[in-house]
């Protein structure tokens, strides 16, 4: 049987490895790729074109669609951005200061990150125009869908955009970073009737969010520095996470060489559902269902079993050990329902869920443990976010990720425009039958 080597063209062919493919028309050696942290990948980037096949793999679960150096993580419970580990960032960081380290691949020093800083506080404020887009939404519209509409509708405000052209790209990320907490905060105005208040120069990234959520002209809110640490920590750990659904739907939107403001509208949309960013939500509302029923958390854990219901906030597509960021927000919410003197009881209630699930054996031979949505929304609740705001909190967080993958993206001189294959199933050729035949 013949033996043909692919992708050979440029290549070292002494210092590869190779994996050998057994198919019907002839043996085929793929070379193989490993990353900096010992993962190993087999390159079958011209495989159709060398032996007519191609690979069968729903929802890419192994598949790497690109080489990155933004995130690593592990399935052993390893999270780290441009190779910091999170539970360094967490707690000494702030969010802008990692959002610097994703976009631009290094920590900032005092002068570059005090410049990052005023430039996202200059641009927070939204064209006036843009402004009244608000008015045409129903007051009780979900705010995902408000986010998504808008953040498109500035691709019309700023056109100055050039693929290729690395400074126009970083601009508009500096704007879109400095405009999504606005965004959000005045669709939360628009669902209670208020007015929109203006962000100020003289606060902070996370102090600024929380003033247009909740300061209104005839009763001033009490910015406390603990929940504006709280929120900056639930920002960072949210900050990035490897191809993820939304991450990947923005290099795929990126791909068509669509603008920056497209492809980030994409990633908001994917975020949405309950199988991504949704699932803080869904965490709160399996709470809420199960303090309302009056059921205890061990009942409830016996109906998951029985497969009768599903526990949310538990397990991980890439993680099979505890999720490192539910460590951190762990603690972090236990801190901030002691500043703010709250007894939560559906903290009460994740915390007996979590004791049962770890010691059961059930959830131990599925390696279930909790992730980072199973505290953040209790966190986010305690902060005074509407529960259907959760997962707008998700891509605030979540955006400078998205920006950094973009960017990397277009650096990438092996990027092409995405386009996966399929395994047709369907009939063969059949005849058409005119209408009065039928």
């Amino acid at each position: 049987m013949e033996t043909r080597i692919l992708n050979i063209e440029g290549m070292n062919l002494e210092e590869k490895a190779f994996a050998k493919l057994i198919l019907p028309n002839g043996e085929f050696l793929l070379p193989t790729i490993t990353g900096t942290e010992g993962e190993n990948a087999i390159d079958i980037r011209d495989l159709r074109k060398n032996s007519g096949y191609v690979t069968y793999d729903p929802g890419f679960g192994n598949t790497a669609s690109c080489q990155s150096s933004i995130t690593y993580i592990s399935e052993d419970g390893i999270l780290r951005y441009r190779g910091i580990a999170i539970e360094e960032l967490a707690g000494k960081a702030t969010f802008l200061e990692v959002a610097y380290l994703l976009l631009y691949g290094k920590l900032p020093s005092d002068t570059e990150l005090k410049n990052f800083e005023s430039s996202i506080l200059r641009r927070m404020a939204l064209h006036e125009d843009l402004k009244r887009q608000f008015d045409v939404y129903p007051r009780d519209a979900h705010p995902m869908a408000i986010l998504a509409s808008v953040v498109s509708s500035l691709a019309a405000f700023y056109t100055d955009e050039k693929i290729g052209d690395p400074e126009s790209v970083y601009k508009n990320a500096t704007r879109l970073i400095a405009k999504f907490p606005t965004i959000a905060a005045y669709s939360y105005k628009k669902s209670i009737g208020h007015p929109y208040i203006y962000p100020r120069q003289d606060l902070n990234y996370c102090e600024n969010f929380l003033h247009m959520m909740f300061n209104h002209p005839s009763c001033s809110y009490e910015i406390i520095p603990e929940v504006v640490e709280a929120l900056d920590l639930l920002f960072i750990l949210h900050a990035d996470h490897e191809q993820n659904c939304s991450t990947s739907t923005a290099r795929l939107v990126r791909s068509s060489q669509s603008n920056i403001f497209a492809c980030i509208t994409s990633a908001i949309c994917a975020l949405w559902g309950p199988r991504h960013g949704g699932a803080n939500e869904a965490v709160i509302n399996m709470l809420n269902s199960i303090k309302n029923e009056g059921i205890s958390p061990s009942d409830f854990v016996e109906r998951v079993k029985k497969k009768q219901t599903r526990l949310m906030g538990f397990g991980h597509r890439v993680y099979k050990n505890y999720d490192p960021r539910a460590k951190i927000i762990k603690d972090a919410c236990h801190r901030l329902l002691k500043r703010l003197n709250r007894q939560d009881q559906l903290l009460d209630i994740a915390l007996e869920l979590e004791e049962i699930a770890l010691n059961d054996e059930y959830f131990i031979e599925r390696k279930l443990y909790p992730n980072v949505d199973f505290y953040s929304g209790i966190m986010y609740q305690a902060i005074g976010i509407p529960t259907k705001a959760f997962t707008v909190m998700f891509a605030i967080g979540r955006l400078p990720g998205w920006l950094s993958q973009i960017i990397e993206f277009d650096s990438d001189p092996d990027n092409k425009i995405g386009r996966p294959r399929q395994i047709y199933q369907g009939p063969n050729k059949t005849n058409y039958i005119p209408i009065l035949s039928r």
